[in-house]
């Protein structure tokens, strides 16, 4: 497709982006010189043993290579203590030491984590809650991206920047100086968590990692919406897949302000399958989605329980080279006077993916108006190596005025922003 702006900004993994995770010391009992007892309860007796100047002193030790590079890094070894005092319940010594030691074995409970050091890929981009002091012709945005790190864990990471609408430029604002894992208000292994962000961390500076079981290879591929209820209430809303290793679940991300998070599995049929995205407001009374549900085709789906999807109408399927092998949305539904736009992905030979559009009846989205019979923007010589070669791919665009913002990712090695205008691309499918 002709007349796509593309921004000069690119965004690669940077392994120097270290966030604190708990370490984990096993606490299965075993033979020890000490006697029978867990590592992790070895540990913590061996620096109980310490005096109030030794232990200051390793303390300094860690606060000097470690407390730079962190915010809220004795909070944080404070809180893991905690945790680790909960666990070991019966090293009785625990209830009643001096804070310095708290903070020392939550220290050695705790390792810096690199969560971007192997990729970052598939941006999804919604308006800002926040758009005072946005100049005149702009809009704030907040960008997810998936974030990769050792392992192949998949986390939620976020950057906020500035969408020109006259010119369909971008601007990124740096990146936090300090990064936090948002904090889970209760523990769980499974069902819905509640996660917070710190309030001294600012939105691009949260990651948000796997709590539960579901979760613990990975959150992928987050969609975000500005969502729009009837009564003209608004929430964020998104879809994202949660992998176990072995499994994959739908999970509904949710939140007002970006401070308290909602993560809740969804029911039904399509939660087992990847790819639903929510329309940015009800249709005919009742919340919408597009998604999935054989692999390779689009539907429509509708329910009026926005945790239960199930099934739904099969709307496009693959037709054209590009898209034969599969095809899947690239985020949720954009509304235009002509109807609803759908930024879709399609496979082809060699496994290359492209990205397309197809234009959805705004009264009965089953009804397909328009489709790219040629990809709008495909892998290029200087786009297309990486962790997953020939690949392009979007989580959501989001219109300003004239224009589709559109990040997407390549090669699931980084991020790049183009621009296109709406007339261009109603020019483009073929009615």
């Amino acid at each position: 497709m002709k007349n796509i702006r593309f921004d000069d900004t690119v965004l690669t993994a940077n392994p120097e982006r270290v966030v604190l995770r708990p370490f984990t010391i096993s606490v299965e009992p075993s033979s020890t010189a000490q006697g029978s007892m867990s590592r992790a309860e070895r540990v913590c007796r061996a620096l109980l043993k310490l005096s109030r100047d030794e232990c200051c002193a390793e303390l300094d030790n860690v606060s000097r290579d470690f407390i730079g590079r962190h915010l809220q890094a004795r909070a944080i070894f404070l809180d893991r203590f905690r945790q680790i005092k909960n666990v070991l319940g019966r090293v009785e010594d625990l209830d009643k030491i001096d804070e310095d030691h708290a903070a020392l074995i939550g220290a050695y409970f705790c390792h810096e984590y690199s969560f971007e050091a192997a990729a970052i890929m598939n941006p999804s981009v919604v308006p800002h809650p926040d758009q005072s002091g946005a100049p005149e012709g702009t809009t704030r945005f907040i960008m997810s991206v998936r974030t990769v790190g050792e392992g192949h864990i998949s986390t939620i990471s976020f950057r906020i920047g500035l969408f020109h609408n006259t010119d369909g430029s971008i601007d990124l604002e740096p990146e936090s100086d300090f990064i936090v894992a948002a904090k889970p208000a209760q523990s769980a292994t499974d069902g819905p968590v509640t996660v917070m962000r710190y309030k001294a961390c600012d939105i691009s500076g949260m990651v948000i990692f796997p709590t539960t079981r579901a979760q613990s290879n990975g959150l992928e591929d987050l969609r975000l919406v500005h969502f729009t209820d009837d009564d003209g209430d608004t929430t964020y809303l998104g879809t994202y897949t949660a992998y176990s290793g072995r499994e994959i679940g739908c999970e509904l991300f949710e939140t007002e302000d970006f401070d308290t998070i909602y993560l809740t599995p969804f029911r039904g049929l399509a939660s087992t399958h990847k790819g639903l995205a929510l329309f940015p407001r009800k249709i005919n009374g009742r919340y919408a989605a597009i998604g999935r549900l054989d692999h390779e085709s689009l539907y429509y789906m509708e329910t009026d329980d926005k945790m239960v999807w199930s099934y739904g109408d099969r709307i496009i399927e693959p037709k054209f080279p590009w898209e034969l092998v599969q095809m899947g949305n690239c985020g949720s539904p954009i509304e235009l006077d002509e109807g609803w736009l759908v930024f879709t992905h399609g496979v082809g030979a060699m496994r290359r993916y492209c990205l397309g559009a197809v234009l959805l009846d705004k009264d009965d989205p089953r009804k397909v108006i328009g489709r790219s019979k040629t990809p709008m923007l495909a892998p290029e010589e200087d786009s297309r190596e990486g962790y997953v070669p020939n690949v392009v791919y979007s989580c959501g665009a989001m219109k300003c005025g004239d224009w589709v913002f559109l990040p997407y990712g390549v090669a699931d090695s980084s991020i790049r922003f183009a621009s296109l205008r709406v007339d261009d691309i109603l020019q483009h499918l073929t009615r």
